[in-house]
């Protein structure tokens, strides 16, 4: 029977930086025949993060968010998958709300608040954690790091993987965008040297994610 991975956009651009990265770590994974359902948080029904119910602390209810909106067949699959690849750009220094709306609903559920079991989630997955950004490769490391610290805690192992000093536009000389912070050239210039390469790096991840 093949693994099935989940894997989810949480940026909105389609077809860009993280989505593009994203598609490479599916394809990896189908490349070891994995089955792969991607979700589009920027494409769902509504949905919120956390409202902090308690559904979830209840013995009948352990382990599943009980809150019903766009999020839940989200949070259902990753819950029967075999792995999971998020990947999401940065946003004035973090990740997106929509990451972060998963991301509380995802661990919250698992957390029990019981010293002897804190984690009630039984079945552990691989966690494959993308990051896009404008700035540096290096310079949201520790944040991504604390994430990958709770991943690996309450849903599975994680493996980080950042793509800094991305491509933001095609075209940096247009005059309603007078971008003067960045060197267009330089720019480009490691779009098309770097970015294929970083987007092998995601194929040879989702392969890995999907054999382990």
């Amino acid at each position: 029977m093949s693994r099935k991975i989940v894997a989810v956009n949480a940026g909105p651009r389609k077809g860009w930086n993280t989505d593009t990265l994203i598609n490479e770590a599916i394809r990896g994974a189908e490349s070891e025949g994995a089955a792969v359902q991607k979700f589009d948080l920027f494409r769902l029904e509504r949905y919120t993060g956390c409202i902090s119910c308690f559904g979830c602390k209840k013995e009948k209810f352990k382990g599943h968010c009980i809150c019903k909106d766009g999020l839940t067949p989200v949070l259902d699959a990753i819950r029967e998958s075999d792995g999971l690849i998020i990947g999401s750009p940065n946003y004035l220094g973090e990740l997106t709300a929509s990451f972060r709306a998963l991301y509380e609903r995802l661990i919250f559920q698992y957390l029990t608040y019981n010293l002897e079991t804190p984690c009630c989630n039984e079945r552990p997955v691989p966690v494959l954690l993308m990051m896009t950004s404008n700035a540096p490769d290096t310079m949201y490391l520790q944040m991504m790091q604390n994430y990958q610290q709770t991943l690996s805690r309450f849903v599975g192992p994680t493996e980080l993987f950042i793509s800094g000093n991305t491509l933001q536009l095609k075209d940096y000389s247009r005059t309603d965008w007078p971008w003067s912070m960045f060197d267009p050239e330089a720019k480009k210039k490691r779009h098309e040297e770097i970015f294929p390469q970083e987007c092998q790096k995601a194929f040879e991840l989702g392969a890995a994610l999907a054999g382990k």
